[in-house]
């Protein structure tokens, strides 16, 4: 009965953050998503069962989440907030906002060092209050509105021949003032947009210019792998990503394979580089010409982890590689700077011919596998064609003459019988 009181005490606290017309009969996260089930860069409290060093005093600043990868750390004047609820902020320039404690306490104090905010030096704004169910309604409806804003918007600035594109909207909760995000390539002069949009919502107007990779990171998506995007999930400093990244790690440079949702190159190319550099350490440089009895040799593939090499001669035959392990490739270089010729590559290595083998017609293969020919359904066709073929011959021509001379009696009987009766 415990458990049972405890979950259903939880199922409500969670729906007074979500609308009515929102099911959360299931949810058991305690409002700490978002309204419309998202919940963008989460934090994992992971000192939550560790005693505060504070000596029980509640650490006096806490970080708020508003919509979508939007955080902001507040004051809370020595009051007790917990993640999850749902609070009263103090507004930028005037009014106030709502947003849900996303830290606090001593994963809040490391948040702010992690981010390099010392709270001493700056003014941090308050946090009012616990928002009440009038709070949370009034949010609501303001968020309703959201959508059809941007589209408004969109069509507002295609009138005027703005380039640029309003990718959210996000009102403040008491309805004062609304902050466009916008991306553009090209400067662009907003002020004719600002004035018909103030006329047309009866509100403040901020605009609010954010790169392509912010864009993606608070619309949000399903990156290639299968899973959310990085930028929107986890992931908040947003390092530059260069081809060199991909050449690192021998990839093909294809677009369409390397770049994600926001146009540049994939995020996730940064992750294992420090790996692959440690790795390349080791090897030797991709132009170095290695000098054989049989001629010089130029490196064309590097597999990194397997410590494999592969050569080809730079004379001949350029479809003709030669696999070479990382200390066979030493021991030819060594040769070389003692003014000597190594073996052919021969000598060192298996010969691959990776692009003859593609070159295999395909009814070959097949046949190899079927013992048969591909062509084997046609002469089946033919079989039967030629049966038929002979078959009538045999009914009707002249090979069988016999046949003819006892269908002729049988007719000629048939006629002679009918003629006796009409007699």
């Amino acid at each position: 009965m415990q458990n049972e009181e405890k979950y259903t005490t939880t199922i409500n606290y969670s729906r007074e953050f979500c609308p009515p017309q929102v099911s959360c009969s299931t949810c058991r996260s305690a409002g700490t998503c978002d309204w419309r089930g998202e919940e963008k860069l989460s934090v994992f409290d992971i000192f939550a069962d560790i005693p505060s060093a504070d000596a029980g005093k509640p650490f006096p600043f806490v970080e708020v989440r508003f919509k979508n990868t939007r955080k902001e750390f507040f004051h809370t004047g020595d009051r007790l907030y917990q993640v999850g609820q749902a609070v009263v902020v103090e507004g930028v320039s005037g009014g106030y906002d709502l947003g849900i404690v996303s830290a606090a306490g001593d994963t809040a104090r490391w948040q702010l060092r992690d981010r390099g905010i010392n709270p001493d030096e700056e003014n941090m704004r308050k946090v009012y209050r616990l928002a009440t169910q009038r709070d949370l309604d009034t949010w609501h409806r303001y968020r309703a509105k959201e959508e059809e804003t941007k589209l408004k918007a969109r069509k507002i600035a295609s009138d005027l021949g703005l380039v640029m594109k309003i990718s959210d909207v996000e009102y403040q909760a008491d309805g004062g003032k609304v902050t466009f995000y916008y991306t553009a390539e090209e400067r662009v002069d907003f002020r004719e947009l600002i004035k018909i949009l103030a006329k047309e919502f009866s509100t403040r107007i901020e605009m609010r210019q954010i790169g392509y990779r912010q864009e993606a990171a608070r619309l949000g998506g399903i990156g290639s792998c299968g899973r959310e995007l990085c930028c929107s999930t986890w992931m908040t400093d947003f390092r530059s990503v260069t081809t060199q990244t991909a050449k690192y790690q021998q990839l093909a440079l294809n677009p369409s394979k390397l770049t994600g949702q926001c146009g540049k190159l994939k995020c996730c190319l940064n992750f294992e580089l420090d790996s692959y550099k440690d790795a390349l350490k080791e090897f030797p440089d991709e132009n170095l010409i290695l000098n054989t009895e049989k001629g010089e040799a130029k490196s064309v593939k590097v597999d990194v982890f397997k410590g494999l090499v592969w050569y080809a001669y730079t004379e001949g035959d350029d479809h003709l590689w030669y696999k070479l392990s990382l200390e066979q490739v030493q021991e030819i270089i060594s040769l070389n700077e003692d003014n000597q010729k190594a073996p052919a590559l021969e000598f060192y290595a298996d010969e691959l011919k990776l692009d003859k083998a593609l070159e295999t017609p395909q009814t070959e293969i097949v046949g190899d596998v079927l013992n048969d020919r591909i062509d084997r359904f046609d002469e089946k066709k033919k079989r039967r064609r030629n049966k038929r073929n002979k078959r009538k011959k045999n009914n009707n021509g002249s090979r069988n003459p016999s046949a003819k001379i006892t269908k002729t009696a049988k007719n000629n009987g048939k006629k002679s019988k009918s003629q006796s009766r009409k007699r």
